[in-house]
């Protein structure tokens, strides 16, 4: 493997804050020091690259992600604001010249939009069903919600699906539950060719994004075991320029058997968790709450049997679910939204705990993604059982606030305590984070953000902290930072990646310096600045194992 000096930049590492430049060979990094110390190494280096100040700094890991649905995403109409769909008008529009620019050839196929949120349209309503059949001529179409616990379906995908009758059906379209899941069963109807394809569009865009490693969280209704089998041999070999993949599968397990003929069948997994859901989400009204939602508009169904969203699991099923992987040797977890959700997930830890003994389960490390609600009571329980939390600071950023479509489900009050991300962190909750693609973008560096401006101040954490979470965080709560990989030291995996910045922060100090500049150097990595109005990093190499994923170097 080739060796690869940098030099002339900036060094993210505690162990030389003052780092100029490193050298890699063999896939791990062996020397980190100054540039007078470098040039003697030049000559005995494969590549030199001149950083001409910027940044190298660990690798992202994204936490959460759905690698095919992230594929299909980026290949379908986006109906999101960024792409300037701002109203449900403007959605229909872009339907409609979707339908009308692609081939012939592909006029029998489904149709895929993500990305659309009534919430921010002036409509404040969702498509409909006649509403895509007019603006499509009837095509097969699936339009994704823009968390993707929902989406309404035109007429010929309905009837091709058997979705009327369907739990979670409405005349209207819209689909949650089975009737989703049978729509997304639908839309996943693809050649082996084309789900290859798609699976390296979304980790090519992974990698581009500073991103060496993902946590892909697969289950039935998302991906195939065949597909997830398929995308761990496609990473598996850095040699491949492709981003590490950490494997989940959400499959509910009864017994140890279960678990064991699950790892059996999919070796390499690291654990049976992630998209196991315990409840939906709050933009669809299926995250399972302790109180009606705020803004229940009569329709049929649109927040579970008594307005108060959809429990999936029962504490007892969480129970002997955790019960079997612990007995398997694996790690267990669920998706969980809602109060209510985060209730049942405490109750069956604890049954489960009783059961085993506690020790059992604190050396499984479960984990839990995305945790919205973290009362006392849950961050005690979370604690004292070594429980890990994924979660999605950009969350927070896109449907926080006082304003945003959280309060609107919820009301003032309830709001308030959401994404505590100060209390989880200073309490010592192990925290990695994710974005959910394709619910929000590959754009760690807008997390990162996110979890620095919190609506409520008093739980916004450090530009440090937030970075630590969203790089060596993602290693740990998957066992893997043992091999040192998050950080940038001598003996580590070369996982990096190097940004262009216009200034980089000293953390700590509240001060910024010129990206070329060593001096007003304190003892503490530098990362860009971060600060409102200063302009987003631009990546310009992606390594993992010392493999370069994405490089924009000569």
């Amino acid at each position: 493997m080739a060796s690869t000096l940098y030099r002339n930049g900036v060094i993210h590492s505690s162990t030389d804050p003052f780092a100029e430049a490193m050298l890699v060979d063999g896939g791990v990094i062996t020397w980190i020091g100054a540039n007078d110390t470098a040039a003697g190494l030049a000559a005995r280096a494969d590549r030199v690259i001149d950083l001409d100040g910027a940044l190298v700094a660990p690798g992202f890991v994204d936490s959460h992600v759905h690698v095919l649905e992230t594929g299909l995403a980026l290949a379908g109409v986006d109906l999101s604001a960024s792409a300037g769909v701002t109203s449900l008008a403007g959605a229909l529009e872009a339907l409609h010249a979707a339908v009308a620019a692609r081939p012939a050839a592909q006029a029998d196929e489904v149709l895929l939009a993500f990305g659309w949120d009534e919430q921010e349209w002036p409509e404040h309503r969702a498509p409909t069903r006649e509403e895509l059949d007019a603006a499509c001529g009837g095509a097969l179409v699936y339009a994704a919600r823009v968390d993707v616990h929902s989406a309404v379906v035109s007429t010929s995908l309905a009837r091709a699906a058997g979705l009327e009758g369907q739990r979670g059906w409405t005349e209207t379209g819209w689909v949650t539950e089975d009737a989703h899941h049978s729509a997304r069963d639908a839309a996943r109807d693809l050649s082996p060719e084309r789900r290859t394809a798609l699976y390296r569009t979304a980790l090519d865009a992974a990698a581009r994004r500073g991103i060496v490693s993902l946590h892909e969280n697969s289950a039935p209704s998302i991906d195939t075991r065949e597909g997830l089998r398929e995308l761990m041999a496609l990473t598996a070999d850095p040699a491949g320029a492709l981003p590490h993949l950490v494997a989940y599968r959400g499959e509910l397990c009864t017994t140890p058997d279960d678990a064991r003929a699950l790892l059996a069948d999919l070796p390499g997994l690291a654990g049976i968790a992630g998209d196991l859901n315990v409840d939906g989400s709050l933009g669809s009204r299926t995250a399972a709450l302790r109180h009606r939602y705020s803004d229940l508009t009569g329709a049929p169904g649109e927040a579970g049997p008594d307005g108060r969203g959809n429990q999936y699991l029962s504490a007892e099923q969480i129970a002997a679910h955790l019960s079997a992987v612990a007995a398997a040797g694996t790690q267990g977890g669920f998706h969980v939204i809602g109060d209510r959700a985060m209730d049942a997930f405490l109750v069956g830890l604890r049954a489960a705990a009783d059961a085993d003994g506690a020790a059992a389960h604190r050396r499984a490390a479960h984990r839990v993604e995305h945790a919205l609600f973290v009362d006392t009571n849950a961050l005690s329980t979370l604690l004292l059982f070594g429980v890990s939390l994924s979660i999605q600071p950009v969350f927070d950023s896109a449907w926080g606030g006082p304003d945003g479509m959280y309060a609107s489900r919820l009301g003032p009050t309830r709001v308030a305590g959401l994404s505590p991300f100060a209390d989880l962190a200073g309490a010592g909750v192990p925290l990695a984070f994710g974005s959910d693609s394709p619910v929000t973008p590959l754009d760690p560096w807008s997390a990162v953000r996110a979890a620095m401006s919190h609506a409520d101040p008093d739980q916004r954490i450090s530009a440090r902290a937030a970075f630590r979470a969203h790089t060596r965080g993602g290693w740990r709560i998957a066992g893997q930072d043992h091999t040192g990989a998050g950080q940038l030291r001598v003996g580590s995996p070369a996982h990096l990646a190097v940004w262009r910045a216009e200034h980089l922060a000293v953390q700590g100090t509240g001060t910024t310096v010129s990206s070329w500049s060593t001096d007003a150097r304190s003892g503490t990595p530098l990362l860009p600045d971060l600060t409102d109005g200063a302009p987003d990093p631009t990546c310009l190499q992606t390594v993992r194992d010392g493999v370069v994923l994405f490089d924009t170097f000569d």
